[in-house]
């Protein structure tokens, strides 16, 4: 598959989650997602930022800011095909498509450990938040930023897992099928 059949079969499957995605099909279209994403972010920072400068006695100091609008169109335009691709490819190792999803949930509910974790330590010790780096809220943090770190580099070696030989329970290799 080229580069260019990547792109057309990914954006063709904008919401398919079915069947079986190759390893170039993926990585060709990632490749393109990563052109377009700085191609984005070049044209937000040559018109979409605003520059403040700001004086004092002492020191003067620049701050850019930029909204991003055309890294978020870019982003929303390429979420579901991407992640249908990831979902594909994950079905050609084997593996359910639900695991493509593992490190966005493990966040998710990360978050909302910390989050919880956070606020019920906060009603034992008066209020404050400065328990959250110590005692019982580190045997939570510590194991959490683990897997969050541990999870997306899992899935990326999945991903980047060979077929699997043969047609597998979501259908045939794409290998193999006659184009």
């Amino acid at each position: 598959m080229t580069f260019g059949e990547a792109i057309k079969t990914c954006f063709s499957k904008f919401f398919t989650f079915s069947g079986r995605a190759s390893r170039p099909e993926y990585w060709f279209f990632f490749l393109f997602i990563v052109i377009w994403s700085i191609i984005a972010g070049i044209i937000d920072w040559q018109f979409f930022t605003q520059v403040a400068v700001t004086e004092t006695e002492t020191s003067k100091s620049v701050t850019a800011t930029s909204t991003g609008p055309v890294q978020s169109i870019v982003s929303l335009i390429v979420f579901f095909p991407h992640l249908a691709v990831a979902w594909r490819r994950m079905h050609d190792t084997g593996r359910s498509g639900h695991y493509a999803l593992l490190p966005i949930l493990l966040i998710l509910a990360a978050l909302a450990v910390l989050i919880f974790g956070i606020g019920l330590a906060s009603q034992f010790h008066g209020g404050t938040l400065d328990i959250l780096f110590t005692r019982a809220t580190l045997l939570i943090v510590i194991p959490t930023l683990l897997v969050l770190f541990v999870s997306p580099l899992l899935v990326l070696w999945w991903l980047t897992r060979p077929s699997e030989p043969g047609t597998n329970q979501y259908g045939p290799n794409p290998y193999e099928v006659a184009q």
